[in-house]
């Protein structure tokens, strides 16, 4: 049976691990046992997350194609919203300030890249307590710091703070060429471990799409909210297309000429865009879940009324 390995830099360390027969999206994966100690429910010191409930995690290099599989779906589900008590952390930047938000959260969530020779797109789910053989924490740099090293790194430093619930998901990649986006496969089997992470991990804590919703106005314009607005269209500016049965509202980063204002509504810090003339004859009224869609740099709002929020 196949070794799992890490998409990773020549010459880091790999954990040994065998990999499962399953192909299903939540196969589980290689089997062993956990180094440490756990007792979660510790109060966050420099970094930590305390109060905490879920805490997400993706590692991986965005610069290396599908080895960014994990920051990318960090990005996912910022984009999708965060409920209350979830925090999300692009572990390809925060290095070994991972170990330190571990500290206090009642779960743990890791993403990673695996390359174990299966079908690209294969998803493991390994549980935290069947993590054997962590690499040294000799020699560990932020350039290689992946979920074994976090959770190595984490077991030393929180010895018994570190937190009881570990869940890995590592997803089989493709090729790793710098500068390459997502191939289908991979890109298929984040989605897949998304809506693991949603359904199982962040829909107890609440309704994570309520940083999503828009509402249309009866007189032709869309209030999005401060979080939307600040986070996808920092200029204050934005195009707007029909395309079928969705709105796209397209940030400008160097505004032009008519170029829709996203106006501030105070003290609420919502804005409002008026898209009236954008939808010609079509004048839909009330709330609906929006979603960013990385590849087209666009937020995406259905026109039926049947993708209202709720």
């Amino acid at each position: 049976m196949p070794r799992l390995q890490r998409g990773r830099e020549p010459g880091e360390h790999a954990p040994a691990a065998t990999s499962s027969d399953e192909r299903r999206p939540d196969a589980a994966a290689p089997a062993a046992h956990a180094g440490g100690a756990a007792s979660g429910g510790g109060v966050g010191g420099v970094g930590g997350a305390s109060g905490t409930r879920v805490l997400v995690v993706g590692c991986g290099n965005l610069l290396r194609g599908d080895d960014g599989v994990g920051p990318i779906l960090i990005r996912h589900l910022w984009d999708r919203g965060i409920p209350e008590g979830a925090q999300i952390v692009d572990g390809g930047t925060a290095g070994m300030d991972v170990a330190f938000r571990m500290r206090g959260a009642g779960r743990v969530v890791l993403i990673d890249a695996a390359r174990t020779g299966a079908a690209p797109g294969t998803v493991y789910r390994v549980p935290g307590p069947a993590v054997a053989d962590l690499p040294p924490l000799s020699g560990l740099h932020t350039h290689s710091f992946r979920w074994d090293h976090a959770l190595a790194f984490a077991d030393w430093l929180l010895k018994d703070e570190y937190p009881q619930d570990v869940t890995i998901f590592l997803i089989e990649i493709e090729r790793a060429d710098p500068g390459a986006e997502l191939s289908p496969a991979v890109r298929r089997g984040m989605e897949q471990v998304i809506a693991h992470i949603e359904a199982e991990f962040l829909a107890p804590l609440g309704n994570a799409g309520a940083d999503r919703g828009v509402e249309f106005t009866p007189d032709g314009r869309l209030r999005l909210s401060a979080r939307l607005s600040t986070r996808h269209f920092p200029t204050g500016t934005a195009t707007a297309i029909r395309r079928g049965s969705e709105l796209w509202l397209i940030p400008r980063t160097t505004p032009r000429p008519g170029d829709l204002p996203l106006i501030p509504r105070l003290p609420s810090g919502d804005h409002e865009v008026l898209v009236r003339d954008v939808l010609d004859d079509l004048t839909p009224v009330g709330t609906r879940l929006a979603t960013w869609d990385d590849a087209h740099t666009a937020l995406r709002i259905p026109l039926d009324p049947e993708s209202s929020a709720r």
